[in-house]
């Protein structure tokens, strides 16, 4: 669930990052990383290191930038790997690229090499494509698979954790939220996929009711096949600052809240390696959004303070390997931006509430197009995640009218914090990460 933006140039102090000292220090760090890597890699595996004809600086190809978003970051490399292929992106770290049925066609998996099997980081989204190239992976693979992990519960991560978990004979390690959040989802898709509390938070935010029948129609495109593994029905729990070993190498878990209730991270310290799963990506913005399965939840606190987080522990020299887009280096000035962003669509709101307006109503304010369909079910939510956000900080009042929620601004301080006509771009419409 995710969807595109476009950032200003504001920066907090002490968070920015500068390229004219990144392009001339990533060459160095990666040189002198290579040369660490093939040594380990001789002493540990017996595999060819540098010496021997395998030269880990190709893990470090031309530098690129892209442009705004991202035009603080650095990303070593120029594109993914070929489907169904891997490519070793740190020492006992392969990055893999799954399809997606959808815009955001995309997914980035991983494993992490241990002493007697592969661990799985994400799982790629259901349906037999997915399925083929994963058996072509692990017949071409020199050890079994030992376990699989799943950073959250969205379908794009957990969609073959059945058939992996099965096939390998392999436990599933989630955090606990993560966990009954993925079971409560694939009971709900095999379900009717409609209730009144559904149809009564649409109808609160103003939503056609010719809406909820254009959802029930597409419910189909929702429902696992029969051919698909049920998800998991036990799991190994992971918990926030727990270190896993594999592959002689430490990896502290991190947890982060907003996009999912317990999204799971790993960071090598050592490696300097983050696999960020949706918590930090380079392009586009994880979709923080109120659901009708929880109509009156506040996610964006939650989320904004583990971006902070993040900002404080991650040091901008690791590597962060994301679910979607290229890994990159700059994680305080990404996660910088995201903040800004967040902040950003919260005072555009609050200055299109001076006047009571509903939920439908504001989606203009954010959004450059129309929404229909499923992107209209997530920018309806991230819209009241923020709207939420700023009640909680009592910015905003809302009142039941005629059966829809309406909402006004409140603060009297928002006269000396307005600024109409010098916000970032209006966001794409948020891409759905399920079919």
């Amino acid at each position: 669930m995710y969807e595109l933006c476009k950032f200003g140039s504001k920066r907090e102090p002490g968070h920015s990052l500068d390229l004219t000292q990144v392009t001339n220090w990533i060459p160095v760090r990666a040189a002198r990383i290579a040369d660490e890597w093939a040594d380990k890699r001789s002493r540990s595996t017996g595999r060819p290191g540098r010496a021997m004809g395998y030269d880990p600086r190709l893990h470090f190809p031309k530098l690129m930038r892209m442009s705004d978003p991202a035009d603080d970051l650095v990303f070593p490399y120029e594109g993914p790997p070929a489907s169904g292929a891997i490519q070793e992106v740190a020492p006992g770290v392969y990055w893999l690229q799954m399809p997606l049925p959808m815009s955001l066609n995309h997914i980035n998996l991983y494993l992490l090499e241990d002493d007697d099997g592969y661990v799985i980081v994400d799982t790629g989204i259901r349906g037999e494509e997915t399925r083929k190239l994963w058996q072509q992976i692990i017949d071409a693979l020199d050890k079994p698979i030992s376990r699989v992990i799943c950073t959250h519960m969205h379908p794009d991560h957990t969609g073959q954790a059945g058939f992996l978990t099965n096939t390998c004979r392999v436990p599933l390690s989630m955090s606990y939220a993560e966990f009954y959040q993925a079971r409560a989802m694939s009971a709900m898709m095999m379900g009717s996929g409609s209730s009144w509390q559904m149809s009564e938070y649409f109808e609160r935010a103003g939503i056609d009711p010719d809406f909820m029948t254009k959802m029930r129609e597409m419910r189909g495109s929702w429902t696992p096949q029969p051919e698909d593994h049920p998800f998991p029905a036990s799991f190994e729990r992971l918990v926030d600052g727990q270190l896993l070993t594999i592959g002689g190498q430490t990896w502290e878990v991190l947890t982060g809240s907003g996009h999912s209730p317990e999204h799971v991270c790993l960071y090598s310290k050592s490696l300097r390696v983050l696999l960020s799963g949706d918590q930090i990506l380079p392009i586009i913005t994880s979709n923080v959004s109120v659901s009708p399965s929880e109509p009156f939840g506040n996610p964006m606190p939650g989320w904004l303070a583990s971006l902070a987080r993040f900002r404080e522990r991650i040091p901008d020299e690791t590597l962060i390997l994301p679910a979607h887009n290229l890994p990159f280096y700059g994680a305080k000035a990404r996660l910088t931006q995201l903040i800004d962003h967040h902040e950003d669509r919260m005072l555009i709101l609050e200055e299109s509430c001076v006047e009571p307006r509903t939920a439908v109503e504001l989606l203009p304010h954010l959004f450059k197009r129309e929404l229909t369909g499923p992107s209209m079910f997530m920018g309806l939510g991230e819209c009241i995640a923020h709207l939420h956000c700023l009640m909680h900080r009592s910015r905003l009042s809302r009142s039941l009218d005629e059966g829809i929620y309406r909402y006004r601004t409140i603060d009297p301080t928002l006269a000396t914090r307005a600024r109409p006509g010098e916000h970032d771009d209006l966001d794409e419409p948020p891409r759905p990460n399920y079919v």
